[in-house]
């Protein structure tokens, strides 16, 4: 390397056939610079690799020689397995003053420059020493980096970058390490094991904003403190205060006549049945759970088949008087309290077979529904599709045939205005509900709408029923106590006396109110011409549902009489009024006669 470097030959030295064409002759003084040396900076590492197969082989030689000079026999030969021992242990300071040693791995250790080829300026580069990494650790000094100017980042020099989060990758063909990236779609995420695929979240969720994990939807279902709600409960709650309200009146003045007209028993069934319509709408409004469920899938149907089962028994019992009236003078048959209510009871025990059925085959339970993929709604299984109509399909065919009713008894006479009243009720329940069918199958992904919808109609069925059928009664109860007393069945006056040519009317459905004293031959006619029902004794039951056995009281026509009454008399109940009959003249011969009354049927006896 000497003789190489400054071109010149060690004295005595060896021929080669490098240092044949010196002839200066080397003196040892020469020295090694930078402007005369280019040095190898690796050459600390060839020093300790040498330094170390020194100092291992003196620490063999000690140890098995025993200092002795030379090799001794132990070391002849020389294995390389026990000579490994003692280089592992070697511990000296290196060439560059640093210590050296193997670690445990058999590697000597990490020290290296890091050097960094810096632009300079435009066109002119160099090499800088930027840090450095010594047994494990590594210093730089970022600000020296610098590969183009003004630009400290490193170029790119990649096939490819890795992908963005909500990323996948698709790899080239025929290129493991280059790849495209590909967004994942709206709902999805990137394969937590799988860099290549995108997985869809399930319902109910949806990505979070970095495509990195999918988040649970909110539940959505009508809670009880919102808008929707409140307005519905209020309401609700304003029907059960009034309904409260009229039950009270009723109890007390149960024995009134206007109470007992109006069929006690079955008007506390209907009382009862709007009641549990304005209870529906709390159940409604609760958290769906399978008992909530099964409490709103009995309860909207039942309480609706309590109301109008009741008003259907009513509505029939007066359409089958009138009916048997015109033809037979025979009392109808189960038209008394008990009969009533039995017939109620049995209409009301459909819809509870229909609701037990329904329960065994399809139980009430609550479930999650996905309109859209954003949705998350918690509702009940009968909310999703149609079925819940199977819940109102019997009370809309009682509401159907109630309404027939109402309409064929319409005309009745005066005194029955509640069947008139049951009729504006059903025609008002017929209108809400057409708007209400529409209204619900319309708002489908809403919810607290569709909820409100069906609990807001509820309570308006509820609430016509109360105005139209008790406001009048609690009207005259409470207002008009005076009109609280017997009426009329037949308001007309029967005009059984032709005044004009003396003889008696026509047979059309007109019966008598006020009695007259007739004469031997009218009284027949009379008696031929008055609808069968007045001749029915129907005080054998004085509970009979008075509202449709109700009689104008008995009235006397004053002129009539050869003796006449006080004043305050005439136009007043014949009940206690026996004491007049024979001071009235019916122009017979006999003297004083009868009244124009059927054979049998005796003022006591008119009925209520």
């Amino acid at each position: 390397f000497w003789e190489d470097h400054f071109q010149c030959r060690y004295p005595n030295s060896s021929r080669t056939p490098y240092n044949q064409k010196y002839t200066r002759v080397c003196t040892g003084k020469e020295k090694l610079t930078r402007q005369n040396t280019v040095f190898e900076n690796q050459l600390q590492f060839v020093s300790d690799a040498v330094m170390a197969f020194a100092y291992a082989i003196r620490a063999m030689h000690n140890h098995s020689c025993h200092g002795r000079p030379g090799l001794c026999d132990a070391m002849r030969p020389t294995k390389g397995t026990e000579l490994l021992k003692y280089l592992r242990n070697v511990d000296f300071e290196g060439l560059s003053g640093d210590r050296f040693h193997f670690d445990i791995n058999g590697d000597g250790p990490a020290r290296y420059n890091i050097i960094h080829f810096k632009q300079i300026s435009s066109g002119k580069y160099r090499w800088v020493r930027v840090g450095e990494y010594w047994e494990g650790e590594l210093r730089l000094n970022m600000s020296e980096i610098q590969f183009k100017l003004g630009q400290p980042k490193p170029p790119e020099s990649v096939c490819s970058l890795p992908c963005d989060l909500g990323q996948a990758k698709k790899y080239v063909e025929g290129e493991s390490c280059c790849w495209h990236c590909f967004n994942c779609t709206q709902y999805q995420i990137r394969h937590p094991t799988d860099p290549t695929q995108c997985v869809g979240c399930p319902l109910g969720a949806v990505p979070d904003p970095l495509h990195v994990r999918c988040l649970d939807i909110p539940e959505e279902y009508l809670r009880p403190k919102s808008g929707w709600a409140i307005g519905a409960m209020a309401l609700s709650s304003t029907g059960i205060l009034i309904t409260t309200f009229v039950v009270c009146v009723f109890i007390r003045y149960n024995d009134t006549p206007i109470v007992r007209a109006s069929g006690r028993e079955l008007s506390y069934v209907l009382l009862a049945g709007i009641l549990m319509c304005y209870c529906v709408t709390f159940a409604l409004v609760f958290r769906p759970t399978d008992i909530v469920c099964g409490i709103q899938r009995f309860g909207a149907g039942f309480c609706f088949t309590v109301v109008y089962a009741a008003l259907l028994t009513k509505t029939n019992r007066i359409s089958r008087i009138f009916n048997a009236g015109k033809h037979s003078a025979k009392r109808p048959s189960l038209i008394s309290p008990r009969s009533q209510i039995i017939i109620c009871s049995g209409l009301i025990a459909v819809q509870v077979l229909i609701n037990g059925v329904w329960m065994i085959i399809s139980p009430a339970k609550a479930m999650h529904h996905y309109p859209t993929r954003e949705d998350n709604l918690l509702v009940c299984s009968t909310d999703i599709d149609a079925s819940y109509m199977i819940a109102f399909t019997y009370p809309i065919l009682l509401i159907v045939i109630c309404t027939v009713y109402a309409v064929l008894t319409r005309k009745i006479p005066e005194a029955f205005n509640e069947s008139k009243h049951i009729g504006f009720t059903m025609y008002t329940t017929c209108v809400i509900w057409l708007a209400f069918v529409p209204l619900y199958f319309g708002t489908e992904n809403h919810v607290a709408l569709r909820i409100t919808s069906m609990s807001v109609t509820i309570s308006l069925s509820a609430s016509v029923t109360v105005a139209c059928l008790f406001s009048p009664k609690l009207y005259i109860i409470l207002i008009r106590p005076e009109r609280n007393v017997r009426q009329s069945m037949m308001p007309m006056r029967y005009s059984a006396i032709n005044k004009s040519s003396g003889t008696a009317g026509s047979g059309s459905m007109m019966a008598p109110v006020m009695v007259t004293a007739v004469t031997c031959d009218q009284k027949q006619q009379i008696q031929k011409h008055v609808p069968p029902i007045l001749g029915r004794d129907l005080s054998e039951n004085e509970d009979t549902d008075t509202s449709n056995h109700q009689t104008r009281p008995v009235m006397i026509d004053c002129s009539t009489l050869t003796d006449p009454p006080p004043p305050a008399y005439c136009e007043s109940v014949l009940t206690n009024g026996e004491e007049y009959i024979p001071k009235i003249n019916n122009n017979c011969n006999v003297g004083n006669g009868p009244l124009a009354l059927l054979p049998g049927l005796q003022m006591k006896d008119v009925p209520l």
